[in-house]
């Protein structure tokens, strides 16, 4: 017996859609059925070819873009896939602010104020552009990027885990608030997955595998899986939820 992940006649937007995992979840969520909104904010080449990608598969696809840390960016985000798309069903936050990692004494406090407003406050704008529609139809998912970083807490690793877990507060809160109006808010944690990155030659990694309880790297396919599934009719009943898809690497406890 199969059991299908249809995403058929939904509308979904993937910020950070350009980066290495982002483009894979756009890919699948296609691939399961969906229209998908392609957003980056710099790089439109990569996003043109993300989105020819799309329509190979038969789907529909637009590029949208606009700084996911401030309104006005979400503001230009969510006018170009409504006027592209029409309302999203399925919000995927993935996008992130890249900076240099040191310890916290050392941390430009400018790193900390990123990592805010990419995890933090991207959630809150994502959420508040798009989720009012999604309660009208009783029907929505919003699905958030983490990572098992903010479980390690290890050093180094600090604004990072600042930003991310914020977010996951915030969410969990959310998916009380908007709960009642069928709309489901859960994230998704990769650990240190192999994308197009680590593909030629830098897939093993030892000392980090060492401490994966199935003692190998898992793939960016591994998350868009976990993305459409939770994005899908089938999660239906889940959320609030914190996925770690690491291989164990992370277990949260009860």
């Amino acid at each position: 017996m199969t059991i299908p992940i249809d995403l058929g006649g939904r509308i979904a937007v993937v910020t950070g859609a350009t980066g290495q995992l982002g483009r894979r979840i756009v890919r699948t969520l296609a691939t399961a059925g969906a229209d998908v909104a392609v957003h980056c904010r710099s790089d439109r080449a990569r996003a043109e070819e993300t989105c020819h990608d799309i329509r190979a598969l038969g789907r529909k696809a637009v590029v949208v873009s606009g700084d996911v840390g401030t309104a006005a960016g979400v503001a230009e985000i969510a006018a170009g896939v409504r006027a592209g798309l029409g309302n999203p069903d399925i919000v995927v936050a993935n996008a992130v602010q890249q900076y240099t990692w040191t310890t916290i004494l050392e941390q430009d406090p400018e790193d900390f104020e990123s990592q805010f407003r990419t995890c933090v406050l991207q959630s809150v704008l994502l959420a508040k552009a798009f989720i009012p529609a999604m309660a009208q139809r009783r029907w929505g998912r919003f699905i958030a990027i983490n990572t098992e970083c903010s479980m390690q807490c290890l050093p180094g690793q600090g604004a990072y885990v600042s930003g991310k877990r914020g977010m996951d507060g915030t969410l969990r809160v959310l998916a009380r608030e908007v709960g009642p109006d069928q709309v489901t808010v859960n994230q998704v944690a990769p650990g240190w997955m192999i994308s197009d990155k680590y593909r030629d030659g830098g897939e093993s990694n030892p000392a980090y595998e060492r401490t994966v309880a199935l003692k190998r790297r898992g793939y960016d396919q591994d998350i868009a899986n976990a993305v459409a599934f939770l994005a899908s009719d089938l999660a239906s009943f889940i959320s609030g939820c914190y996925l770690p898809v690491c291989g164990g690497n992370v277990m949260p406890t009860i």
